[in-house]
């Protein structure tokens, strides 16, 4: 596979010239490099797709909406790469392709982002087992800035005239607000509110 011939020749690289770095260094610097592989790779396709299909425009104007969100939110992962890809070509491509062709009604924006605010001030951040967010000053920050972004991105698809720009903000929202809550973790069979099983652990040993 493309990919682990790659991670393999930098690992190499990387053990040559830093013969002291211990297996646990090895693995979390193969890990942040199978992040930067498959960010990458998903990142050229998904691209590709758009200037095909010519929405190239709007899908970066929708994927720097629903990624400042989910900056600070975080949310829901993908377990492997393949899943990863597939889940953010459909999303992505086919969320812009919806933004350009259809309206959404007043109420149904009002009660859309009512119930994402809502649901960013009750449930964000949500964390992973691979990146716990354990330190609670953190979370607490990460709380407020994207509960304030909501309220932005709201205020922006309620009074905008633009019908792209209020479409891209919206399902940002909801479907960003979806990801972070525990039923998307149960449908997904993952693990929710990580960083207290983190802290749980932490305990034991203590004890």
């Amino acid at each position: 596979m493309l990919k682990n011939q790659v991670l393999n020749i930098l690992l190499n690289f990387i053990t040559k010239h830093y013969p002291n770095y211990t297996e646990k260094q090895i693995a979390t610097i193969r890990y942040g490099l199978e992040g930067i592989y498959i960010t990458i790779t998903k990142t050229i396709i998904i691209f590709a797709i758009a200037i095909y299909l010519n929405l190239f425009i709007e899908l970066i104007i929708l994927m720097l909406f629903y990624n400042l969100l989910r900056m600070f939110s975080f949310g829901l992962h993908a377990t492997n790469g393949i899943i990863c890809l597939i889940a953010s070509t459909v999303l992505f491509i086919g969320t812009t392709y919806l933004c350009t062709i259809i309206a959404i009604g007043l109420k149904i924006k009002l009660i859309s982002v009512i119930i994402s605010i809502l649901v960013f001030y009750k449930y964000s951040p949500a964390d992973t087992k691979k990146r716990p967010i354990i330190n609670t000053k953190r979370r607490n920050y990460y709380k407020i800035i994207s509960t304030v972004t909501s309220i932005i991105y709201s205020y922006i698809i309620i009074f905008t005239n633009n019908h792209f720009i209020a479409n891209a903000l919206l399902f940002s929202l909801v479907i960003q607000s979806f990801l972070i809550t525990p039923w998307a973790y149960i449908i997904f069979n993952q693990h929710y509110n990580n960083y207290l099983q983190y802290k749980k652990r932490k305990e034991d040993v203590c004890d």
